[in-house]
């Protein structure tokens, strides 16, 4: 089959979520609405923690992080499909995709730390309650936020000398509405070995270290709530954990149900749809978990 080096490659197209023509004015309407409804709400929880004194804590501090990245996570990939649907074309640039690749990477390990860090902040709360000015000191916050942020990066630069290397066919059609990495890869026609152990091995690994502190964090927290004798202690301590265990539920929940409903079908119906579910849901659906579950909000 005929290839290109990268240098030749001019665009990939992404095929979205439905090819009929009717579909589009419906589909752009839809998710432009849950665009400005994901930008608005998290927005509006950025300002209401910066203009009052009250929510500047280490879990607003937290909180107001969790909803710039929600912005940027929608902002990486719903513009880009309104554009394609305007414009009535599924392309997208070689230099257009791997950058769309490359920051949503980046953006969703940061979440994915973020929701660990959280989790840390409500086990300290809780099991922790006396020291928790101490432990969760602004320098803490920060470095944990820095943290956060460097572990994608330094995840993301693992991936793309190992990308900019490959070759690619000529038919370059992208079962998304964005340039997903795991797709990207497949449409090479170079040797993706490497790249594939890479992104496994890697994923494996950073992927499941948030989740374990999560589990870790909750553990801990459960059995410190069982062993208060107070009723009304017991509600206020799953109250404090409440909102950010629903986006926890919800992060995971849509990410292990792509999982396994790629894992049970291929198609180009299921992937596209599955793809919205982790991409737009959870950074829409968040900022009315903690605004509705969360009196100080």
């Amino acid at each position: 089959m005929e290839s290109e080096n990268q240098i030749g490659v001019l665009e990939f197209l992404l095929l979205g979520l439905s090819e009929d023509p009717n579909l589009q004015p419906i589909l752009f309407g839809l998710f432009l609405s849950l665009y400005l409804v994901t930008v608005l709400g998290n927005l509006l929880i950025i300002l209401a923690i910066c203009s009052d004194s009250h929510l500047r804590t280490p879990i607003y501090f937290f909180l107001s992080n969790l909803s710039f990245t929600d912005i940027c996570f929608s902002t990486s990939t719903v513009p880009r499909m309104l554009m394609n649907i305007q414009r009535h074309s599924k392309a997208i640039s070689y230099t257009g995709c791997l950058t769309q690749v490359f920051f949503v990477l980046v953006v969703a390990g940061v979440e994915n730390s973020l929701l660990a860090a959280m989790a840390y902040d409500s086990y300290v709360a809780i099991c922790h309650l006396l020291w928790y000015s101490v432990i969760m000191n602004p320098h803490l916050c920060v470095l944990l936020i820095v943290l956060s942020l460097t572990i994608s990066v330094v995840y993301d630069l693992l991936h793309s000398p190992m990308v900019l290397r490959l070759s690619f066919r000529t038919e370059l059609e992208i079962l998304h509405f964005f340039c997903e990495l795991d797709q990207v890869i497949k449409l090479s026609c170079s040797d993706t070995l490497i790249n594939n152990i890479l992104f496994y091995l890697v994923s494996g690994i950073l992927d499941r270290v948030s989740p374990l502190g999560i589990i870790y964090s909750y553990i801990k927290i459960v059995s410190s709530i069982l062993r208060m004798s107070s009723t009304g202690g017991k509600h206020k301590a799953f109250s404090t954990c409440g909102s950010h265990l629903s986006v926890v539920s919800l992060f995971y929940g849509m990410d292990f149900g792509v999982y396994i409903s790629s894992v049970v079908t291929d198609s180009f119906t299921n992937t596209a749809a599955t793809s919205v579910m982790y991409t737009v849901v959870p950074p829409m659906l968040n900022p009315f978990i903690y605004s509705l579950r969360n009196r100080d909000m």
